[in-house]
């Protein structure tokens, strides 16, 4: 392949898949195709394949594979340049049709997990009721698999979960990193204790989760063996909390919920900080061209927002 110069056709672009350039600028911002596996929660084939169909479609090679991850072509520049491009204007085009057309009207639906906090979030959704007074918005809590299924069934827009196994037919995000620390309360034996080694805690009564406990929590609990005596099961983290403070049982919560309980001290951490599990929390949506207005509105405010942290999760 040359890299001298672009020379596309102009049946290009009834051709390629625009996703190609997403997952080219990814690469390109990420340095490496592994890197940008990891930030689109794809398979690093996957990624690769991507790459190799949109150098085919243009022609030309756009990176070079080298011990630090890759390096952009020349051509490779512009493309990503192209993509950065692209991708700026595709978030600014729901600001414009709002404008265009004065007031937004219509329901923008969410679903979440139990117990998701991110304050970017929270920020979004209160410029939208700001800008966009005539938006209703609709939020609902239900267990993972309720979530995914009101976004596949189209009676959700976006939602917020955890996924270790993410659908090729939606686009997932990371919003934010969760941990998960051990608490008991403060009835409990243990209250005022550290637990230096999770095995010790093998013996103990457990509050599990049910079937909405992440994967990564659930490993490090078979790993030490935690959680084989059950005291009781909550799908739902305010009642999982509640057997907790009751001194029903130990269990895992997310950090920041259990930071939030009044009173501070109601709930006591065991663990050491870096020993906690933790995973990726996701935005999770449909393809574009099947978002409404609103949804296009609420996921370029808070990508918006997101690319102004500029901190890796």
């Amino acid at each position: 392949m040359s890299d001298s110069k672009l020379d596309l056709d102009a049946g290009l672009f009834r051709r390629v898949d625009l996703n190609l350039f997403r997952v080219f600028l990814e690469i390109a911002q990420a340095g490496g195709i592994g890197a940008a596996a990891r930030r689109l929660n794809l398979q690093q084939p996957a990624v690769s394949v991507a790459l190799q169909r949109l150098e085919g479609h243009l022609g030309h090679a756009l990176c070079t594979r080298t011990s630090r991850g890759v390096t952009l072509t020349p051509a490779g520049q512009v493309v990503a340049h192209f993509a950065e491009e692209l991708f700026r204007e595709v978030q600014a085009l729901p600001r414009a049709l709002a404008a265009a057309s004065g007031e937004v009207e219509g329901d923008l639906v969410i679903r979440a997990v139990s117990g998701v906090v991110s304050p970017e979030v929270d920020a979004t959704l209160e410029a939208m009721a700001r800008r966009h007074p005539r938006i209703r918005l609709n939020i609902d809590i239900a267990p993972r698999r309720i979530v995914l299924q009101a976004l596949l069934k189209g009676t959700a827009e976006a939602c917020l979960t955890f996924d270790s196994a993410p659908r090729a037919d939606l686009h997932y995000e990371p919003l934010m990193r969760e941990y998960q620390q051990i608490y008991c309360g403060r009835s409990h034996p243990l209250y005022g204790m550290r637990v230096a080694d999770p095995a010790r805690l093998s013996g103990e009564r457990f509050v599990l989760m049910g079937s909405d406990e992440p994967d990564d929590v659930r490993n490090f609990r078979r790993r030490y063996g935690l959680g084989d005596n059950p005291a009781g099961i909550a799908e739902n983290l305010s009642e999982t909390i509640r057997l907790i403070r009751l001194g029903i049982g130990i269990g895992f919560l997310p950090t920041l919920i259990a930071e939030g309980v009044t009173p501070p001290d109601a709930l006591w951490p065991l663990l050491p900080v870096a020993d906690l599990p933790n995973y990726l929390m996701y935005l999770v949506t449909r393809p574009e061209a099947e978002q409404t207005l609103p949804a296009q509105l609420f996921l370029a405010e808070i990508r918006r927002r997101m690319a102004a942290l500029g901190a890796p999760l």
